[in-house]
């Protein structure tokens, strides 16, 4: 009998950067599986069209990255929970007969800092700097890993209410909207920051980092959801006296792990990948 084909795929714009392929590829040669992994510029304006003829020509799986995860989520016929919750959706997999919508960066985030970076969530109070959609993505699943406290702080406050004003139930008490300047006295209990902002990516971001409050990541340990050169928080943070401070390279890794099993039924191990990867982007 013949191996399933896995016709598989990331969608994004720009997308020549993308390590997806290079992830993918890797965990079938570790798991056997035959898969056809390929990077995909969808026009700004043509998601539906251009992710339809995806799946129209029998792919039964594509990853979502910047700017379409809100389009993916409005695509998607039926939603997991995270992805319902974070409103945005960054994998989408033919089940049934219809696309069901993912969203794996949460548990990819949660994966990484438990299991490699050796961060305990559950108890913990953490920060989360920016209150866009990367936000949204980890929010719940942090909650949904026994965080106990969550501050979210951006640059324009009211955005940061909203976010926290749409939560619903126990998770919204354990949720709260921060003026950044407040971080460093008023909430000692805080040991885990978080960036999701583009602080550090836009042109003069050294001069943005540097304008963040004195002392809102010493002895903390930090976190940035970018990686590689482009995550300047996370060596912003380590010159700034965080106890620790790392970037994304492990929650891209395994985000895709989770994608992975969604697609094929069995998730890869890691680590190989992600050792690999990390001498790439040294």
């Amino acid at each position: 009998m013949s191996k399933l084909r896995y016709r598989l795929g990331v969608a994004g714009n720009p997308i020549d950067h993308s390590l997806s392929p290079s992830i993918h590829t890797a965990f079938a040669q570790a798991q056997g599986d035959d898969v056809d992994y390929q990077r995909f510029l969808f026009e700004l304006n043509q998601f539906n069209e251009q992710a339809s003829a995806f799946f129209h020509r029998g792919g039964l799986g594509l990853n979502v990255t910047v700017p379409f995860k809100r389009h993916a989520f409005k695509f998607a016929q039926q939603l997991d929970g995270t992805a319902a919750a974070a409103g945005a959706v960054n994998t989408l997999a033919v089940e049934n007969g219809e696309v069901v919508g993912y969203n794996t960066d949460g548990i990819g985030l949660i994966n990484d800092l438990q299991q490699r970076c050796g961060v305990s969530v559950s108890g913990a109070s953490l920060l989360i700097l920016g209150a866009g959609g990367a936000c949204q993505g980890i929010i719940h699943p942090l909650l949904d890993a026994g965080a106990e406290r969550v501050y979210i702080a951006n640059r324009t406050m009211a955005r940061a209410q909203s976010l926290v004003a749409n939560l619903t139930g126990e998770q919204s008490t354990r949720v709260e909207a921060l003026d950044i300047s407040g971080i460093e006295n008023d909430h000692p209990s805080v040991g885990l920051v978080i960036n999701s902002t583009a602080l550090g990516l836009e042109a003069g971001g050294l001069q943005a980092l540097n304008a963040l409050p004195l002392g809102l990541v010493e002895g903390r340990c930090c976190y940035d959801l970018s990686y590689g050169k482009q995550a300047q928080f996370t060596q912003w943070a380590k010159m700034n006296g965080a106890s620790r401070s790392f970037d994304g390279l492990g929650m891209l890794v395994e985000q895709a792990a989770e994608s992975y099993a969604i697609w094929t039924g069995s998730k890869p191990h890691t680590e190989a990948v992600y050792e690999r990867l990390r001498r790439a982007v040294a």
